[in-house]
């Protein structure tokens, strides 16, 4: 990547005009700007504030594949970077890219880091979030394990389900919620118990709108159907906010067959010998031809 050249005949000048600004995009789309000069500035349409406080150290950074890593820095604000927002997780995995700007003229800059929000910590009404590098995708096991069960995401482009069908998918108002964990309604008709047993809820409105979690139950419970998650959901739901359930998935052949009519896109090895075929030794009873043991 070249360095752009009205930039560096800026810089060559000896008498600077520069500032940084960082853009974070989440991955629910919003993007948002920062910058460390004492005015706004507006780049490519995005606008880039400069009341926010935000940050950031030096970075390191290598031509290897050693992982590129750095820090931001900044103080929570309600109109940028609520403590709501990072609690709830909506900056997790965020992309984040910083750029040097000649502020007096804004055509005039270079990217100079590219990154994802990792861990963040909140303290003292301000934030750390850990800056991942783009070699950071690189640093995790490849290749695909032989094993029964199937390691596809349900209605990810490996399986190929597709949950919009009618009758794996329920949209409805949440009637009762308990902690952010279980949802109690009157009944799910159309669907068995278990139906959304290992699926997926995601809130389609109100606080915690965009918001997704596992879930763990479904079930009947004094007469009411209880969906029950792993863990709570990040942010607060409220009875009359939207939600939908998908379809759950045991990642089974035989669910794969039957439920979903999937089989030709099964991903798992469902006839790989069990661990006793592994210790077994051969029997001095009976003949010993080669044929099945079965």
């Amino acid at each position: 990547m070249s360095f752009h050249s009205g930039l560096k005949a800026h810089l060559d000048t000896g008498a600077t005009t520069l500032c940084h600004a960082w853009q974070i995009r989440r991955v629910d789309g919003v993007v948002l700007g920062f910058t460390d000069h004492d005015l706004d500035l507006n780049l490519g349409g995005v606008v880039y504030r400069a009341d926010t406080g935000l940050s950031a150290t030096a970075l390191q950074q290598g031509t290897g594949l050693a992982v590129d890593n750095s820090e931001a820095l900044g103080a929570l604000s309600d109109a940028a970077l609520s403590e709501a927002d990072i609690e709830a997780g909506r900056f997790d995995a965020a992309e984040l890219t910083a750029w040097l700007v000649n502020w007096a003229d804004t055509d005039q800059r270079q990217l100079v880091f590219r990154a994802t929000l990792g861990e963040i910590r909140r303290a003292g009404g301000a934030f750390h979030a850990e800056l991942r590098g783009l070699t950071e995708a690189l640093n995790r096991p490849l290749g695909r394990v032989y094993q029964k069960p199937c390691p596809a995401v349900l209605g990810d482009a490996a399986c190929g389900v597709n949950l919009a069908v009618p009758g794996y998918r329920s949209e409805r108002p949440v009637e009762v919620v308990d902690a952010r964990l279980t949802f109690s309604f009157e009944s799910l008709p159309g669907f068995d118990i278990g139906w959304f047993q290992r699926g997926r809820v995601e809130l389609l409105s109100g606080e915690a709108k965009g918001l997704s979690g596992a879930i763990k139950r479904d079930r009947f419970i004094d007469g009411r159907r209880v969906i029950e998650l792993w863990q709570p959901l990040r942010a607060a739901v409220a009875p009359g906010d939207m939600i939908r359930l998908d379809a759950g998935c045991d990642k089974r052949f035989e669910t794969c067959r039957l439920k979903f009519n999937n089989v030709l896109n099964f991903r798992g090895f469902p006839d790989i010998p069990g661990e006793d075929w592994m210790l077994a030794y051969p029997s001095g009873d009976g003949a010993a031809t080669g044929g099945s043991r079965r």
